[in-house]
């Protein structure tokens, strides 16, 4: 006879096994490299459609990706309201996100996949980065605004709650530089100032260490020139000496447009793992060691066999975790051309940079949590084993079978955006884009714009290539 122990395990490893049968070991990338590849190719009614072919999108465990991905692909297309509706459903499923404690129990002994996709905390952020883009190309500043602020204080309230472990990315440099903008549009040049010095004092005091992103010269030029129209001489003087150039007021009031360049994509995520040795204690204690990397989790493990501890004569065990995988960008830089003036695009978020530091942070938080999920999984097995040998060593089928990392995340990110602002006449304007790449000569693409005096236009362009990476063949 099984105990109830026996019993509960055994239907829930039932259940997690029909799942895994079908999952197998596909990662998410490649359970939707339909829709990959025409998001790549620039095929955007395509990858619409095969976005809305799913089966009930909207309400599945991946449904925040969903709204993600329809987000971005209607920004490429020019719909920014309808955009922004997905966006907007992003960011109330995350603001209502509540956990599934069934879920969470059925992931305890199987793996993440099984739960709703709650997004990672730079995805969680980036969400009102792309809907103010959509509110600067509608002209609506407040719009824009409001977005912009809440990319901070959203950074604020998750660090917050990690206390003595937050996320090196707790401050967006260039969320202030769009709030800056967005109070130009309104001519409030106080409050675009303080955005830009914020702006600038980030970039000084954590993305130049964290993510490798300096102050662009944009920024500096705008922090002084607010310094001036808001007659902040000492401000204006001591950033002078800090940036090494003096200021020349323009009073020329032209019109100009400011550009956002999207280079490439953003990492996937692939599958890693740890491994660890599994040292026994007194009182049913067990600890997983790893002396490579310095770590050391206890448990106690359920007691299920007389004289037993549970975990029989386990020594070694594999833990799974979620790694990415880069995807090394086609263009190495790009610049703008008006007037046979260049004006090159400067870096200002390194997308692939925060996506890492922010998984890396998280899975340093998460360890005994992953190691938690495998403990539970050893128990079972070793209970099983005492009952019946032949359903232990099923078990432990399932448990490697199962034991599988988290592998979704928002694959339509680039990989580094850049901007410039540039100078416009009055009246029709040519702008041209020259993306320059290893080996060849620069590519072009021409915009046309009808500017009016003192209007300031904007301009959000993706370029979706990347280079072919060898690594994805084996994942994605």
């Amino acid at each position: 006879m099984f105990s109830s122990f026996s019993r509960l395990f055994l239907k829930a490893f039932l259940v997690v096994a029909s799942c895994a049968m079908l999952s197998s070991c596909a990662t998410y990338y490649q359970k939707n490299i339909k829709f990959q590849e025409a998001f790549a190719a620039g095929d955007l009614k395509k990858a619409e459609r095969i976005l809305d072919g799913e089966k009930k999108p909207e309400e599945g465990r991946n449904r925040l990706l969903y709204f993600l991905q329809k987000g971005v692909v209607l920004q490429l297309m020019g719909e920014y309201e309808a955009s922004n509706v997905f966006f907007e459903k992003a960011y109330i499923y995350i603001e209502d996100y509540q956990k599934n404690y069934g879920a969470e129990a059925l992931a305890l002994i199987s793996n993440p996949m099984v739960k709703p996709y709650p997004g990672e905390d730079h995805e969680k952020v980036l969400i009102h980065y792309y809907k103010a883009l959509n509110f600067l190309m509608m002209g609506d500043p407040e719009g824009a605004r409001v977005e912009a602020r809440r990319i901070n204080n959203k950074l604020n309230r998750m660090n917050d709650k990690y206390e003595k472990k937050p996320n090196r990315y707790k401050d967006d440099a260039f969320a202030h530089i769009i709030l800056g903008l967005a109070y130009e549009m309104d001519g409030d040049v106080n409050n675009a100032f303080i955005a830009y010095r914020n702006s600038y004092e980030s970039y000084k005091n954590n993305y130049q260490s964290d993510f490798g992103v300096s102050a662009p010269l944009q920024l500096k030029k705008d922090v002084l020139r607010t310094a001036y129209l808001n007659g902040f001489i000492d401000e204006l003087q001591r950033y002078e000496r800090e940036f090494g150039f003096e200021y020349t007021h323009n009073p020329t009031r032209s019109p100009s447009l400011v550009f956002f360049w999207h280079n490439g994509l953003g990492p996937v995520k692939g599958e890693n793992s740890i491994n660890f040795t599994v040292v026994k204690g007194d009182g049913g204690i067990v600890t997983f060691n790893n002396d490579e990397l310095g770590l050391s989790f206890p448990f106690p493990i359920p007691n299920n066999s007389e004289g037993g501890d549970g975990l029989g004569d386990l020594k070694f065990v594999r833990v799974a975790f979620p790694m990415y995988h880069p995807r090394p960008t086609f263009y190495n830089s790009a610049t703008l051309e008006a007037d046979s003036v260049y004006y090159p695009l400067q870096e200002v978020e390194n997308v692939e940079a925060i996506a890492m530091s922010v998984l890396q942070d998280r899975m340093l938080r998460e360890l005994g949590t992953a190691l938690l999920r495998l403990a539970t999984k050893q128990a079972a097995e070793e209970a099983m084993r005492k009952e019946n040998e032949d359903l232990g060593a099923l078990v432990s089928i399932l448990n490697a079978a199962t034991e599988k990392a988290d592998t979704r995340n928002w694959q339509t990110l680039p990989h580094t955006i850049s901007y410039a602002r540039i100078p416009l006449k009055v009246g029709p304007n040519q702008v041209k884009l020259l993306g320059m790449y290893e080996g060849g000569e620069p590519t072009e693409t021409t915009f046309e714009y009808d500017a009016e005096p003192n209007k300031t236009l904007f301009q959000i362009y993706h370029s979706l290539e990347t280079l072919y990476v060898p690594a994805l063949q084996q994942y994605p």
